[in-house]
């Protein structure tokens, strides 16, 4: 989720720069006369190129997610030891990211971040909310009837989460496919065609980042302007949150999970792991800290090297506990600005689509933008509001991406010693 692909040096300072900027610029028109002409036409712009970047993503968003999750499922192939290894590869990761996801829920649930503040800017949202004002029952079951859609009617209509849903299966088909013939995976022809549609979206969210910073400046200013500036705290505040939920996952959580499936210690993994976690935080990308945390493991941490070998390139690309934390938290914090109080039923699409979307995108920083479009569309919140988020995406990367390496890490220790019971008995 993490890896620094098909970007170019300086588009994280462009973007930090936009974001200054816009806050800046938002700021000083915020008391500018709210008559003025000027003012007007400088907003009216700002919305326009706002707009346009929102509209470009979301144009990517149906192609992006569905060829990424197909290659992703159907790229997992069979390691010596058969489907073992890799169920309890994928049965640890969605424990890990399901528990990041109830703490990131709960906890921001219980601190209610931007609550009350409610942005003007986002007062559509509430005519477009039609899930609030069904019962748990009725959400559901429309839930579960909208999951199995025609695919190209839900390409049509911009449908998400039905086209997941097929997207999973013809996966899991290919894979099954090519089994039966007894070929690999990667030999199939169809997997080949959907992985060169996938370098192509990739190199179209390419050209579309390339407008993040215009995007981003004009998103800020108008928020800026027809905002309180009461804004800059509860985004000091939210920071200050998630860096907290995402320590209390990586520092209990994981290696408690790790203690409960193994008994070892937390601190002998700490020791072993420490060179990979110090890297990811200080690169924030998993992808760049792989060959690090595969010494790590085989070299310190003991894990057998076939292990090791499978269990963490898929986690360098599928594990993603500090993301889904990040985006299920995100999601709530922009519910409380729209001033929308999402329901238990609502906040299980959350997580549901947030490990989706964490699991599903490629390996590259902006891809992460887009999944966060995915989370917040799945229950009816503003696109728009990644105005917010993305300035301060930078800042939250470091530690998620030492989480996300951690839960790799662990992961290839539990796997390890569950094949190694299992061979023992």
């Amino acid at each position: 989720m993490t890896k620094h692909r098909l970007t170019w040096p300086g588009l994280n300072s462009q973007i930090l720069i936009a974001a200054v900027a816009g806050l800046l610029l938002g700021g000083w028109l915020n008391g500018v006369d709210p008559d003025s002409v000027f003012k007007a036409q400088l907003l009216y712009g700002a919305d326009v190129a706002g707009r346009l970047f929102i509209d470009l993503l979301k144009m990517i968003l149906v192609p992006l997610i569905f060829t990424s999750i197909v290659v992703g499922i159907a790229n997992l192939r069979s390691h010596h030891q058969a489907s073992r290894v890799w169920k309890l590869t994928l049965g640890f990761f969605v424990l890990s990211m399901v528990l990041a996801m109830l703490l990131a829920l709960i906890a921001t649930g219980w601190a209610e971040p931007g609550k009350g503040l409610q942005l003007d800017m986002f007062a559509g949202a509430m005519q477009d909310f039609e899930a609030k004002q069904m019962s748990g029952g009725e959400f559901f079951a429309t839930l579960l009837h909208s999951l199995f859609l025609n695919p190209f009617t839900a390409m049509a209509n911009g449908k998400v989460l039905p086209l997941v849903v097929f997207a999973v299966i013809l996966g899991i088909a290919i894979v099954a496919h090519e089994s039966a013939k007894g070929e690999a995976a990667d030999e199939s022809r169809v997997l080949g065609l959907l992985n060169e549609l996938l370098a192509l979206m990739m190199r179209i969210v390419h050209w579309i980042m390339r407008l993040a910073p215009l995007g981003i400046l004009a998103l800020l200013t108008k928020l800026m302007a027809t905002q309180d500036m009461s804004l800059l705290t509860t985004m000091a505040a939210f920071i200050a949150l998630v860096f907290a939920i995402t320590i209390v996952h990586g520092v209990v959580i994981l290696p408690g999970l790790m203690t409960l499936f193994t008994g070892k210690s937390p601190l002998w993994f700490w020791r072993g792991a420490r060179p990979a976690l110090i890297t990811a935080f200080a690169t924030s990308s998993s992808a760049a800290t792989l060959p690090l945390s595969l010494q790590c493991a085989e070299e310190n941490l003991k894990v057998r090297k076939d292990i090791a070998g499978f269990v963490l390139p898929v986690g360098a690309t599928m594990n993603m506990d500090g993301t889904a934390l990040y985006e299920a938290s995100a999601a709530l914090f922009i519910a409380y600005l729209v001033g929308i109080d999402l329901s238990v039923s609502q906040q299980l699409v959350v997580m549901l689509t947030a490990m989706v979307a964490s699991m599903g995108a490629p390996g590259i920083p902006s891809a992460g933008m887009v999944t966060m479009v995915m989370v917040l569309q799945s229950v009816g919140l503003p696109a728009e509001a990644i105005a917010i988020l993305l300035p301060i995406d930078r800042i939250l990367d470091t530690i998620r991406t030492a989480v996300n390496v951690e839960g790799d890490l662990v992961a290839s220790v539990v796997v390890d010693s569950r094949l190694n019971r299992a061979s023992d008995v």
